[in-house]
């Protein structure tokens, strides 16, 4: 195995790559008991136009159905579930869907081999049937219903669809329940086959664990695998510029009024090669424009203009946005307060230094807990495809003139706004 340092964290990892393409990454825990485990494919709700293997011609699956395929791998033919059999060791597992990942995760502090060999295994060894598949359609859709039920799932779906015009970002991961009903057991498979292959995949392992064992259970398991598929053409598209709708407001059953922008930025205008530095920088400018202590979350709250706040970053092939959501009394007035900001950026280069300084501080306290380490670099192998040893340093490295020169590109007038307001409620006399 290839060792690799982990600079300024004081961390090994090892890696290696099966003759299959499977990628393997150990970082092992001397000073821990438990360990965390994710295997994981590059395949998520935002791929439902490609070629499947063995086909020549691109084909199109219904939306949601890599969300519906990770609930499907939990089913399997010899009736016995995995959730119950992880629990048998007192082991945990879980499962998640994103726009361009599948992953699923083991942790605990007994059976290592076991759990591993069990984790490999069922996730290799999918069962769909006609009637499986119609049973899960009617648990997927309550789920859908659930959660638009929920006023902030509801505010991150519309602002997405009213943010992109053609981007498989502005769907849902698991689609509409109309989607749902389009999902066949040959869909799944198709799907299954074509990107549950090891080329495609790879297995992060962090904890208290011998490497020699993890890696004859993997060899074993997966060694012989030869559904390799070097590349799958996927559809691409070609999102506009400017946004679906710039706003949009709806009535729904709230008491206290939510709002959310989006913000569309174009990469290709920032003459930055490295998308991971680029990501950087993105990520500092907000947090110091929008983080707990920033000087913008002060006067909001010094004028009760809010009552929750949070932002992220949405990232597709060809844009980054900034998404912004709040609960607020004044909708109007917090959307000027959070414009003005953006249009008036103004950033020291001590606010720089000091925001370093705590995210190294945050790099080196996060690589004490092995799930999150496991996450951190499950992520960038998503979001880079490889791994990154040298973060730490690639934030030392940040400095304000390449801050000045991307925020001298930075244009936050393409914007989607979507305000949440209360249903009247009305009363009937008796």
């Amino acid at each position: 195995m290839k060792t690799v340092e982990l600079k300024g964290l004081d961390k090994t990892c090892f890696t290696e790559k099966l003759n299959n393409g499977l990628e393997v990454i150990f970082i092992p825990y001397e000073d821990k008991k438990n360990y965390f485990m994710t295997y994981a494919t590059r395949y998520g709700s935002d791929t439902n136009c490609f070629v499947p293997v063995g086909s020549k011609k691109f084909t199109t699956v219904p939306n949601g159905i890599a969300h519906f395929l990770e609930h499907k791998m939990f089913e399997q033919e010899d009736g016995v579930d995995p959730f119950s059999f992880f629990s048998e060791s007192g082991t945990g597992g879980n499962a998640s869907t994103t726009f361009t990942s599948t992953r699923y995760i083991c942790y605990g502090t007994k059976e290592f081999k076991k759990n591993l060999k069990y984790l490999i295994n069922f996730v290799n060894e999918p069962y769909f049937t006609d009637e499986n598949v119609e049973k899960e359609k009617g648990i997927i859709k309550e789920e859908i219903k659930m959660y638009d039920d929920i006023p902030e799932a509801f505010l991150e779906n519309k602002l997405r669809e009213n943010l992109y015009r053609v981007d498989p970002h502005r769907i849902d991961i698991a689609g509409t329940t109309n989607d749902i009903d389009q999902i066949t057991k040959e869909d799944l498979y198709t799907c299954y086959n074509t990107f549950y292959n090891p080329n495609n995949m790879f297995i992060i392992i962090a904890g208290n664990f011998n490497k020699k064992d993890a890696m004859d259970i993997i060899s074993e398991t997966l060694g012989e695998k030869e559904n390799r598929i070097d590349e799958v053409k996927v559809k691409e598209v070609k999102e506009p510029k400017n946004v679906h709708k710039d706003c949009e407001e709806l009535s729904i059953n709230i008491k206290v009024p939510k709002i959310g922008l989006g913000y569309k930025l174009l990469k290709e205008d920032f003459d930055i090669k490295d998308e991971l530095e680029l990501d950087l920088y993105f990520s500092m400018i907000a947090a110091l424009l929008f983080g707990t202590s920033s000087l913008f979350r002060e006067r909001v709250r010094n004028k009760h203009l809010m009552s929750s706040f949070y932002y992220e970053w949405d990232s597709t092939k060809n844009y980054s946005s900034l998404l912004i959501y709040a609960e607020t009394e004044d909708p109007e007035l917090l959307i000027e307060e959070v414009q003005k900001e953006l249009d008036y950026i103004k950033i020291e280069e001590d606010d720089l230094e000091r925001m370093k300084k705590v995210w190294i501080a945050n790099e080196v306290k996060m690589i004490d807990f092995v799930d999150t380490t496991v996450s951190n670099v499950f992520d960038d192998m998503i979001r880079y495809k490889k791994l990154i040893p040298n973060k730490v340093d690639l934030i030392r490295k940040m400095n304000k003139k390449t801050l000045d020169k991307i925020l001298a590109n930075m244009k936050f007038n393409n914007r989607a706004k979507v305000i949440l307001l209360p249903s009247k409620i009305i009363t009937k006399e008796k």
